[in-house]
């Protein structure tokens, strides 16, 4: 199986989620390849069978660099006529979309729309996506770090800690059926 491992992390926090995704496929016997987004990056997501594809979360959206690169890919798939009406099943091609966030205001419902943001170029293309992730993250500038003790979450510094990072390994098993 063919594995890509495609994220956007800013603070590091989402970075953590995407080391402990491709350390545990590799544990599994998986050849895997890890890109962060950057400008600019040209991916063919079609030659992969599986992706796990993830962001910090930034004003309900995934990180601008992410955002980028997903528009400029759903503007050349759908060019290249690979996006057609009713987004036919592509048979073997899964992917799981996942973020970090700190939901101080309203909780999960902040990271809801970056996730399904995220999802749609790849629902599109005709990835059945098997699960979406949300994963806590901490506050790392002066400007907010305020938020990890004062937001809906209650205490949220250090996170994503081991626990959640074990969440993670036992996820990606469960998803592989490993």
């Amino acid at each position: 199986m063919n594995i890509l491992n495609f994220y956007y992390s800013q603070t590091g926090n989402t970075g953590k989620i995407a080391t402990t995704i491709g350390v545990t496929l590799q544990s599994l016997g998986h050849t895997v390849e890890t890109l962060h987004a950057e400008k600019d990056l040209d991916i063919n997501f079609l030659a992969y069978d599986f992706l796990f594809v993830g962001s910090g979360v930034y004003q309900w959206l995934p990180g601008k660099p992410m955002l980028d690169i997903l528009r400029g890919h759903r503007q050349k798939y759908s060019d290249a006529g690979k996006i057609v009406p009713c987004s036919p099943r592509l048979p073997g091609k899964k992917a799981v979309i996942y973020c970090t966030y700190a939901g101080v205001h309203t909780g999960i419902n902040e990271a809801v729309p970056a996730v399904k943001f995220c999802a749609q170029l790849f629902d599109h293309l005709g990835f059945t996506i098997v699960d979406e992730w949300y994963f806590v993250g901490d506050f790392k500038t002066a400007e907010f770090i305020k938020g990890n003790t004062g937001g809906r979450l209650g205490d949220i510094t250090g996170r994503p800690d081991t626990r959640d990072l074990q969440d993670v390994e036992q996820r990606v098993r469960a998803i592989l059926k490993v």
